[in-house]
């Protein structure tokens, strides 16, 4: 099981790019082998000062995998062959 984060925030036109394709890559692979949270910037300072130049970013199991841009293909490939 894989753990997806979503850090982004309000109004943020890339941020809603994004979760479109986390949903869209998610719902493709079996139920229950990822769990996504999505946390905002906005209300979090401490996320807010680590990531506010790089959202929309993407973390899976803790770890970095893209910021700006959300590739469908990069992020299956790694949910599918971690």
């Amino acid at each position: 099981m894989h753990a997806v984060t979503l850090i982004s925030k309000p109004g943020c036109h890339l941020c809603d790019v994004a979760r479109e394709i986390v949903d869209t890559v998610v719902a493709e692979l079996p139920e229950g082998d990822v769990t996504v949270e999505e946390l905002s910037i906005a209300e979090d300072a401490a996320l807010h000062a680590q990531w506010w130049e790089k959202i929309p970013v993407v973390l899976i199991d803790g770890d970095l995998h893209s910021h700006w841009r959300v590739s469908a293909d990069r992020l299956r490939s790694a949910l599918t062959n971690r």
